[in-house]
């Protein structure tokens, strides 16, 4: 077995696991460039905190429950030219998160909504915010599981003490009355204390059908949710739909 660097034993200790393994090659390298100590001392942390660092995003993403392979890069902004794209490009920086703000997107299914909610989910990660992603019902299913507990109580739950919660797909069911209660209470738990991003499919004068027929409950909801937030409106072309543009095409 061929004898273990010093250095890179110590590297061990430290808990720079990221990089111990490369520092031989690191090492002659450097002894072969006739880089200074504080050259080669730079080289190795940063390339440790690019480790740790890509280490961190890849775990988050997979806690988050993002849907995979959705970015603002990926997002084809020219075929949905109403979607203000410098708005987004700006809410990327994530200043929202830090300013407690939420963002809605009402619009008819897919037309984007959920690409550019994920997006900016994965935005937040990388610049070191925690975030949980939930379909509407997901998110329901959770809160009802505990609903003997307030939900300003749960500080350790997911869509509690996370920076960002999204919640994808609002309006696809009705809420019953306890429904209603548990989801006004979520709002109200995350209210100037985090972000919120939600999706629904439904305007906002529909929204009292999507709770119950409850005015007073939906008026509550809106007003926190509204308070600080950006809202988009996405009533454009369908994604879905446009292969079907595409087969029409080809048949007339």
């Amino acid at each position: 077995m061929e004898h273990e660097h010093p250095i890179t034993h110590k590297m061990e200790q430290l808990r720079l696991h990221h990089t111990a393994a490369s520092a031989p090659a690191m090492i002659m390298d450097a002894e072969k460039n006739k880089q200074s100590a504080m050259e080669f001392f730079d080289r190795i942390l940063s390339a440790e905190i690019q480790a740790r660092e890509e280490s961190r995003i890849a775990a988050s993403l997979k806690i988050s429950g993002l849907p995979k392979g959705m970015s603002l890069e990926k997002f084809d902004f020219l075929f949905q030219p109403a979607i203000p794209k410098d708005e987004f490009m700006l809410l990327s920086d994530c200043q929202f998160i830090r300013q407690k703000e939420n963002i809605l997107l009402f619009g008819p299914p897919g037309v984007g909504k959920t690409h550019l909610a994920a997006a900016l989910g994965v935005k937040a990660i990388h610049h070191g915010h925690s975030v949980i992603y939930y379909t509407a019902e997901e998110l329901l299913m959770q809160l009802k599981k505990r609903s003997d507990v307030p939900v300003s109580k749960q500080r350790r739950r997911a869509y509690v003490k996370n920076a960002l919660v999204i919640v994808d797909g609002l309006g696809y069911q009705t809420l019953d009355r306890h429904e209603t209660h548990l989801f006004f209470q979520f709002i109200s738990a995350r209210y100037m204390k985090g972000s919120v991003i939600i999706t629904s499919n439904r305007s906002v004068k529909e929204w009292v059908n999507v709770f119950a027929d409850d005015q007073m409950a939906t008026t509550a909801i809106l007003d926190r949710l509204f308070h600080k937030a950006h809202i988009f409106n996405v009533d454009v072309k369908s994604y879905r739909l446009r292969r079907f543009d595409n087969i029409r095409n080809i048949n007339d």
